[in-house]
């Protein structure tokens, strides 16, 4: 017992003098992006007991998910939250606009948090590193300023990363604008296999109102020092390669360290959530498709009516997560749930009662739950990547029907690089205020509905082989796990 306790004495002096180091996370103020960061901010302090984590969030104003979500946190000596100071912003900033003022106005919180921070360097170790969310690449100025790499945090594909760095060296480089690509019929881009048709490139890349927006966060992401990409080689193997192979590409380090996923933050009552998983709980295996459209995702009416006769016409088993979209069209509008009585009036005649033995209308939706069900065979989604990545996880395939942002690069890529999905309708494009540019018929719609359900044996295949693929990744012989230890290495060194 006495060589138990020196082996246990030399054990603890060798903890006390090891190398520590601390690192500074900023993640974005929506709640999809921090979810992601915290989650990747517990897979480091798991894999490596020497690094302390500090997350400096900033809050949109008015929102009040983000705080019910920090709550649910298991809060730690390696892992600690601190809010920065509210800023607000004029009352109809527009979103491009607001996406920038947020983290611009935080800079001098930033710098305030952090020198506390580096005045703890005797108990935690030095500050090595920043890792901030992909909106917030000025805050890269602050890292410089502290004389440490900032790493990039971000929460879409390979592929879509590849694509914005390509389109910003086209507009640079070769003095094109925005309208000449637009006469294109498609592009080739290194991180994809397939040219990708230009009225799929997402809007905000080349919508004439986001060219400034779309110009800094671009450049933002080449000024740093490596990107730390939510996804995994096995799923984009292509993409993974064309950062190692191509020469636009190669001079930024990626570490793809994902899928981070996390159970669903408890920010809702969980009486409705419930009730959903009793009623799945009734239904045959793979028999009800799903239809979900994200934290942002709405529509107006009339797109709701071609939904509602899709479903109908179909005669398939549905969970319906169907949201109301914000009156107000500025940077704060997030959907929300739908009275019965609204309901009654805005779905045709009659729709509730003479569907009410197959599927269900409901609001907020406990979606990791859903899809975890044996009964759910089939996602219809705008392909936010989180949505993506949890699909493949639980083997769900997806019926594509992205809204905005990089969901159409998303879509492009799970249907025709990775045929892991079916098309709703891959062109439709919104503004975030809700305007979109057609409105997809019942017909197609329930074309898609029903094909994701009755998916040919080959595409379900393909989806379950990638979801055992995606459970194995961050296990200790696959590649995130390894691009995670490279990734430690690199901020180690640091100090």
């Amino acid at each position: 017992s006495n060589n138990n306790s020196k082996h246990s004495n030399s054990q603890a002096q060798c903890i006390s003098k090891m190398k520590k180091a601390q690192v500074v996370f900023i993640p974005s103020s929506g709640l999809s992006h921090l979810v992601s960061t915290l989650e990747f901010a517990k897979l480091l302090i798991n894999r490596d007991n020497r690094l302390r984590i500090t997350v400096l969030v900033m809050k949109s104003p008015n929102t009040s998910e983000t705080d019910a979500y920090i709550h649910s946190l298991p809060i730690s000596d390696s892992l600690r939250i601190v809010n920065l100071p509210e800023c607000s912003l004029p009352l109809n900033t527009d979103r491009a606009s607001a996406m920038t003022a947020l983290p611009e106005a935080q800079k001098l919180n930033v710098k305030q948090a952090v020198s506390i921070l580096t005045a703890e360097e005797q108990q935690y170790g030095p500050l090595a590193a920043f890792v901030v969310d992909m909106f917030c690449t000025t805050m890269i100025d602050v890292a410089k300023e502290f004389s440490v790499p900032a790493l990039i945090f971000f929460t879409s594909s390979v592929a879509s990363l590849g694509l914005s760095l390509h389109l910003h060296t086209l507009l640079e480089q070769d003095n094109l604008d925005s309208t000449q690509l637009l006469q294109k019929n498609e592009l080739a881009v290194p991180s994809f296999a397939n040219s990708v048709p230009i009225n799929l490139i997402p809007s905000f890349m080349l919508h004439k109102g986001w060219e400034s927006f779309f110009e800094r966060y671009a450049s933002g992401l080449k000024k740093s020092d490596g990107i730390i990409v939510n996804s995994f080689e096995e799923l984009e193997s292509h993409a993974v390669r064309s950062f190692f192979s191509h020469p636009d590409l190669a001079a930024l380090p990626i570490y793809p360290v994902g899928p981070l996923l996390n159970p669903e933050p408890k920010t809702e009552s969980t009486a409705d959530s419930f009730d959903i998983i009793k009623w799945l709980d009734a239904q045959p295996p793979f028999s009800v498709v799903f239809l979900c459209f994200g934290t942002r995702g709405s529509f107006y009416a009339d797109q709701i009516q071609e939904i509602a006769h899709a479903i109908e016409n179909s005669g398939v088993r549905f969970l319906w997560s169907l949201r109301k979209s914000s009156p107000s069209k500025g940077f704060r509008s997030v959907p929300s749930d739908y009275s019965v009585l609204d309901l009654v009036s805005l779905l045709p005649e009659g729709f509730l009662d003479r569907t009410s033995e197959i599927g269900k209308v409901i609001g907020w939706a406990p979606q990791t739950q859903i899809l975890a069900h044996p009964a759910t065979g089939g996602f219809v989604s705008h392909c936010g990547w989180n949505s993506t990545l949890e699909s493949i996880y639980f083997g769900v395939p997806i019926a594509a029907w992205p809204l905005y942002a990089e969901q159409q690069a998303n879509a492009f890529e799970l249907v025709c690089e990775l045929k892991m999905g079916v098309e709703i309708a891959l062109d439709y494009q919104g503004q975030f205020n809700g305007e979109y540019n057609y409105v997809v018929s019942a017909e197609k719609i329930e074309r898609g509905i029903k094909s994701v359900l009755s998916v040919d044996g080959e595409l379900r295949k393909k989806v379950k082989e990638m979801s055992e693929k995606c459970r194995k990744t961050l296990l200790e012989s696959g590649s995130s796990y390894t691009y995670l230890g490279n990734l430690i290495d690199y901020i180690m060194n640091q100090v």
